[in-house]
């Protein structure tokens, strides 16, 4: 007889928190690996310092308002707010170390003996000192400001991520001391030309130069700081009367949020640090101290760099096959009835399939109506374009524009306005959800009939992620399909109920109920059942809960998690039938696969789409995924879920003891090379 899976208690859960920042640590192995290409590995950092960044914004001040409220409810791993505070200010510190010794000690050094040395400005010579002195008085000076802290100047904003210098100054005549802040301008470059293969830091020249700004002063200490403000936006829907304008309030606010955090260079003044956490209502235990540059966010620009012999092998994704005719793409709705396409980016086209979707439907006199979601889309965005001309061509289009889409809100407000401008229909999704499923219908007239086209797919609806994001597309007119997305549209748009889908199943209220029926259902058949998920994330407990039970009634279940994961694999009675992989490389791995039983058997199920197995993607999200049923297809999901499985190059595996592991190459396979071998193959270009 089984144990009840409730009797291992909340052990049995790790915290989602700390398994965030365990996706922290693969990205630091990443960095650290000798056979990654230098700027890749620098490219690392920058995901990296993204990563805490975001982290903080987000999670670290649900905790703290936690804390703040007195709430002592433990999280379902049974750690109270404030006990995880401590745990995360503890990884956090020690992950910080890790990368700054890993900046300063290896990559640096190793990027100056590749001809790219970052320098001390006192280090050049006069004349590359010169040319950067003219760039400071031209370019740099006009736009600092530096701003007085006394009892007539009261303490500047901080302004959210900003990096920032404190000086301290004296009167000579009076001999009164004053403190400065002055703001280093994001507006220009981080990293400057001093010729020679060197690069000086912006701030760097800025502090060379305090001279000029406090002209008659002596200068004492120059000290660089940054801070982490809340990015969470408190906006109540039920009292906005225009959502559009509510929210681009809000984001004026969040410039100026709660400080969360505040990041420092070491030797800064213990006078200023207690001014700075005084002023910014910061407890010291926020406050983080670092050796290397602030900000590695800027990494980024290393990365940019016009050095491929510093960088990996590019990769330029492939028109799919059934799409190219001779060098030119085919009737999309001709392929798209003659059978279901599957599209997997970045090794097939974004651009080529599914930008050409939306294209061909503007322009197509048969098309009659387009309707779209968009969640995050790039600034360039072909995809708005087409909706445009779609719009100017007299057909009915629908926008559903999410702009609660985090961090995305200010760029999407811009195009919700550009789109209604043209006279697109743009809505802004469903009260107190946010509408995360990526979703395009195209109604088209044919004959004597009305026949609808649908893709539906994992990852948003941008051109520029599409080429680094892994995600599966499914373009299809299966008549069932395209009905329950036509219904889904008169939810998100109308005052519609969310529908009795017949093939589709959207959350909320849908998705969390079918994953545990079909893990039940595997369950129910013991050793010969067999789960199969792909995720970014897994975090529900009631999922986790049922994939234990099916563990300890026999079932194989492998997951592929790139991010958090709260379940724990290997318990011995409890999860003893669960391995859980992430694989971490050049692409961002992004799809969402669920699949259930063996191929051929009659429950046997294939699932894809934009849900992670998260309480907020469950709850609070609407999300769609849609069942493959071509077996073609079927075949490739299931074998491209075998293929990420068998990856020991980039591939970490979770522990009992909630530790991740990279896993030791045996074979050296990698699952990312190979599916660029199979596009390259399947288009006869290998």
């Amino acid at each position: 007889m089984r144990t009840n899976v409730a009797a291992f208690g909340p052990d049995r859960f790790s915290s989602r928190e700390l398994s965030r920042l365990e996706f922290g640590a693969r990205l630091l192995d990443l960095a650290e690996d000798v056979h990654q290409p230098l700027l890749e590995r620098c490219k690392f950092i920058a995901i990296f310092a993204d990563m805490i960044d975001e982290f903080f914004q987000v999670r670290v001040v649900s905790l703290q308002d936690k804390v703040a409220a007195g709430v002592q409810t433990p999280s379902v791993d049974g750690v109270r707010p404030r006990q995880q505070l401590a745990a995360i200010r503890e990884r956090v510190a020690s992950l910080i170390e890790r990368q700054d010794r890993l900046v300063l000690d290896v990559l640096l050094p190793a990027l100056a003996q590749k001809g790219v040395a970052v320098v001390p400005f006192v280090d050049l010579d006069v004349s590359a000192q010169s040319s950067l002195t003219a760039y400071f008085d031209q370019h740099v000076y006009p736009v600092l400001t530096p701003l007085a802290v006394d009892s007539g100047h009261p303490f500047p904003m901080i302004s959210n991520l900003s990096l920032n210098v404190a000086v301290t100054v004296r009167d000579e005549e009076s001999g009164e001391e004053r403190n400065a802040r002055i703001k280093v301008p994001s507006s220009l470059p981080r990293f400057l030309d001093a010729g020679a293969g060197r690069l000086v830091l912006l701030e760097d020249l800025i502090l060379h130069h305090l001279q000029r700004l406090f002209p008659g002063m002596v200068l004492g200490r120059g000290d660089l700081f940054r801070v982490t403000r809340n990015a969470d936006l408190s906006l109540d829907e039920d009292e906005a009367d225009d959502l559009l304008v509510a929210l681009e309030i809000e984001l004026r606010r969040r410039r100026f949020g709660e400080a969360l955090r505040v990041e420092i260079q070491e030797g800064m003044s213990s006078e200023f640090l207690d001014l700075l956490t005084t002023q910014l209502e910061v407890d010291k235990s926020n406050v983080y101290v670092s050796d290397a540059p602030l900000g590695l966010h800027d990494f980024w620009s290393l990365y940019a760099l016009d050095h491929p012999e510093l960088k990996g092998e590019g990769w330029s994704p492939l028109t799919p096959k059934r799409l190219l005719a001779g060098e030119h793409v085919v009737d999309i709705f001709a392929a798209i009835r003659e059978a279901d396409l599957l599209v997997h980016h970045p090794y097939e086209s974004f651009s080529d399939s599914v930008e050409v979707f939306i294209a061909q439907a503007a322009l197509d006199p048969a098309v009659i109506a387009i309707k779209q979601t968009l969640y995050r889309t790039s600034g360039d965005s072909p995809i708005v374009a087409s909706l445009i001309r779609a719009a100017e061509e007299g057909k009915q289009v629908v926008a559903l524009v999410e702009i609660k889409a985090r961090f995305d809100e200010a760029a999407n407000i811009s195009w919700a306005k550009a789109l209604e401008d043209a006279g697109v229909h743009v809505v802004y999704g469903v009260m107190g959800l946010k509408t995360h499923c990526k979703v395009a219908l195209v109604v088209r007239t044919e004959g004597n009939e009305t026949r609808r086209y649908v893709h539906i797919a994992s990852g948003n609806y941008n051109s520029k992620t599409a080429r680094n994001y892994e995600d599966f597309g499914l373009l299809t007119d299966d008549a069932v399909i395209t009905k329950d997305v036509g219904e889904l549209f008169n939810y998100l748009t109308g005052f519609a109920k969310i529908g009795n889908y017949e093939r589709i199943v959207v959350s909320p209220f849908g998705i969390r109920e079918f994953l545990i029926s079909e893990i039940e259902r595997q369950r129910d058949l013991g050793s010969a059942g067999r789960i199969l998920i792909k995720t970014n994330g897994l975090t529900d407990p009631s999922v986790i809960d049922a994939l234990y039970d099916a563990s300890m009634a026999g079932v194989e279940v492998r997951l592929l998690v790139r991010t958090l994961c709260c379940l724990r694999p290997g318990v011995e009675g409890l999860s003893e039938n669960i391995s859980v992989h992430s694989l971490v490389g050049q692409f961002l791995e992004h799809s969402r696969l669920f699949i259930f039983g063996h191929p051929g058997e009659d429950r046997d199920r294939v699932y894809m789409g934009s849900a992670d197995v998260m309480e907020r993607n469950l709850d609070r999200r609407v999300e769609v995924i849609v069942p493959v049923d071509d077996p073609a297809l079927r075949a490739d999901l299931l074998d491209a879920f075998e293929v990420t499985w068998r990856d020991d190059e980039s591939t970490w595996v979770l522990g009992s003891d909630r530790r991740w592991r990279r896993r030791q190459p045996v074979t050296a396979f990698s699952a990312q090379d190979e599916f660029k071998r199979r596009a390259l193959a399947k288009n006869r270009l290998l």
